[in-house]
């Protein structure tokens, strides 16, 4: 005797890749992206690598990404953070300007 029957009609299991590639398609790999809420740490961040970039003679915009669902799909989970065509630099303290102008050197 099953108690439990599967629905012939019931689709729980397809799973639409349609929801998946949208949400994976506003991650954009290129640029440097700041990670954060909009708090003080993630904006002096943002300024920081303003400097670095300026100091560098790198002419780059910087984007600022403050959705939880976006920031969690870089794997970060404690901001600000810094990414660089998709590779997570830093995360969870606020760079100087001359830490984050290592890291864009070493890249």
């Amino acid at each position: 005797m099953k108690i439990f029957r599967r629905k012939k009609n019931c689709n729980c299991e397809d799973i639409s890749s349609d929801n998946t590639s949208k949400n994976n398609a506003k991650v954009s790999n290129s640029g440097i992206k700041i990670l954060g809420t909009g708090c003080s740490n993630c904006i002096k961040l943002e300024e920081n690598t303003r400097i670095a970039l300026r100091e560098l003679n790198i002419d780059e915009e910087i984007e600022h990404i403050k959705d939880f669902a976006e920031i969690a799909s870089y794997g970060v989970m404690s901001t600000p953070a810094l990414v660089r065509d998709g590779k997570v630099l830093s995360y969870g303290k606020v760079l100087s300007s001359d830490d984050i102008k290592k890291l864009l050197e070493e890249l």
